[in-house]
């Protein structure tokens, strides 16, 4: 439903706030765990808003989530940092993420309180490591995040707090807009960053393809824009050229995903390993259901092996 429909839930309510949530999996996905874990009778609604909407919009949506007695929380995609700085104000409390990232992907209530978490650099970091468990990198190797919203901020966290034998060499950050690029420099600025990072303003998809051009052999390329699910399209032209023997990391799941289509061309030439979004869909969603309904899920083992089976099973 659009953001400007919202009407009083008339039983417990757990929402999706985020471009085009009816195309999500999410919307048969939860249904079924919701049965698994015994949450009881609690469908799940989804929120659209436009991207970068007004930010009388988002603070109408908080405003809802926090005085609505049966809507108990919700994940938030895509509006993660708009969010936050439209409706800062409306949250009681903010965890130590939220408050470093400046962004909420996850409200929860607790206590009569509305509270915000940005999971991001759990989820981020959970489905990176199942990633690099297939291949890891080698020395030298780099990351480049294509895209420097909430997602890839995130995973720079995680990546800095590597080993240095984890750690990539360098991190490369794109984007089309200034803005993201100087929050991110804002936030590295404040923490210990020991893998050097380099900040790209490419408003083309051509400047993209000239820094992935130039990593180093082994390196991640990840998609972490939303080009490819809300909106048509990829990053990169088809002249750009994966690194030889590295990974493409595409962190969206559904929609035309030509970011993936253009890794699968290169896939067997440059000898690349390609993962999709489909396990940081999983971790994304688990880690808010575990927050908003106040029980346990694990993120490795035969329980989670079971959330990720229901998932498959039902997904669209």
């Amino acid at each position: 439903m659009q953001h400007h429909e919202l009407t009083p839930a008339t039983k417990p309510t757990f929402y999706f706030v985020g471009v085009t949530t009816t195309k999500s999996s999410i919307m048969t996905v939860f249904p079924a765990w919701a049965q698994h874990l015994g949450l009881g009778d609690c469908p799940i609604r989804g929120i659209d808003c436009k991207w970068h909407d007004d930010p009388e919009v988002y603070r109408n949506v908080v405003s809802f989530l926090k005085n609505d007695e049966l809507s108990l929380g919700a994940l938030v995609t895509t509006h993660k940092l708009d969010l936050l700085a439209a409706a800062r104000d409306l949250f009681d409390e903010l965890g130590p993420y939220a408050q470093q990232l400046g962004e909420v992907s996850c409200i929860s209530k607790r206590d009569g309180k509305l509270r915000g978490h940005a999971k991001d650099p759990i989820t981020a970091g959970l489905s990176y490591d199942a990633v690099v468990a297939q291949r890891a990198l080698q020395p030298g190797a780099e990351v480049c995040l294509l895209g420097a919203g909430g997602s890839s901020l995130a995973l720079t966290i995680h990546l800095q707090n590597l080993s240095p034998q984890q750690r990539p060499a360098k991190i490369h950050v794109t984007n089309r807009s200034s803005k993201r690029l100087e929050e991110m420099k804002a936030v590295h600025a404040k923490m210990d960053c020991p893998a050097p990072v380099e900040y790209y303003l490419c408003p083309q998809a051509e400047e993209n393809d000239k820094v992935v051009n130039q990593l180093t052999p082994g390196s991640m390329v990840v998609n972490a824009t939303g080009l490819g699910k809300d909106a048509p399209g990829s990053p990169l032209t088809d002249a750009a050229v994966f690194p030889a023997g590295g990974i493409a990391w595409e962190f969206n799941y559904r929609g035309d995903l030509l970011f993936l289509d253009q890794a699968n061309v290169q896939e067997k030439g440059q000898n690349l390993l390609i993962e999709d979004g489909w396990v940081y869909f999983i971790h994304g969603w688990t880690r808010v259901v575990a927050e908003v309904f106040d029980i346990d899920i694990p993120t490795a083992g035969p329980e989670f092996d079971k959330l990720c089976d229901i998932a498959a099973s039902v997904r669209r």
